[in-house]
């Protein structure tokens, strides 16, 4: 039975680690930025130009998803259309673990079905933050205010939810109990609400 998990998360708090982990462990695909490579495929907008505005807010509409291609969009819509129509897509023919892209209001309206979002302290941030992303230790602090504010806007601008807020999503939890540990947590969760059991990839000894 296919299904598909959604994880939101705060700048530096492990999120991105944390799903692909997920991913490994039940044998399902891992979408991040392969998701702007089969968006710029099918839309024929370059792969430069989904980096450029990836998850940044651009354009006039809030809550409202275009069903086509109009010459009136701007260059943030068509993007983020394109990534609509490649997360549609990819829901509908595989299990698999998404982040970001306000995956979990795209497909609001599937089953199976189970949203997540990740935060952590700011201690624990600016650590990842520093270690992991090369920032500055100086600037780290105002960089995930910065990169969180940027997805906040984001998400709020394309849906009609807050991102961040409990009720948004089916799980809120820290990654502060460990890395590992978020991931057990989550697929415990996955597996109550779906109410079957997620088979996990047997590693060779």
């Amino acid at each position: 039975m296919k299904y598909v998990i959604t994880i939101s998360r705060e700048y530096g708090s492990g999120g991105r680690f944390i799903g692909r982990k997920l991913a490994e462990r039940l044998g399902i695909n891992f979408y991040d930025n392969e998701l702007l490579a089969q968006a710029s495929e099918k839309s024929g907008l370059s792969k430069a130009v989904f980096e450029n505005y990836d998850e940044k807010k651009d354009g006039f509409f809030s809550g409202i998803i275009p069903t086509s291609y109009g010459f009136d969009m701007s260059m943030g819509q068509k993007v983020f259309l394109a990534q609509f129509e490649a997360i549609r897509e990819i829901a509908s023919q595989e299990s698999c673990v998404i982040i970001g892209r306000c995956a979990d209001y795209v497909l609001r309206d599937m089953p199976n079905v189970v949203t997540v979002f990740i935060h952590a302290s700011m201690e624990r941030k600016i650590e990842r933050a520093i270690k992991y992303y090369g920032v500055n230790p100086n600037k780290a602090k105002d960089t995930i205010i910065k990169m969180d504010k940027k997805r906040r806007n984001y998400y709020n601008f394309y849906s009609d939810r807050d991102w961040g807020k409990a009720t948004t999503y089916d799980l809120c939890l820290t990654s502060d109990i460990g890395l590992e540990e978020t991931v057990d947590a989550i697929k415990t969760f996955a597996e109550r609400k779906l109410k079957f059991k997620l088979e996990e990839v047997k590693k060779d000894e």
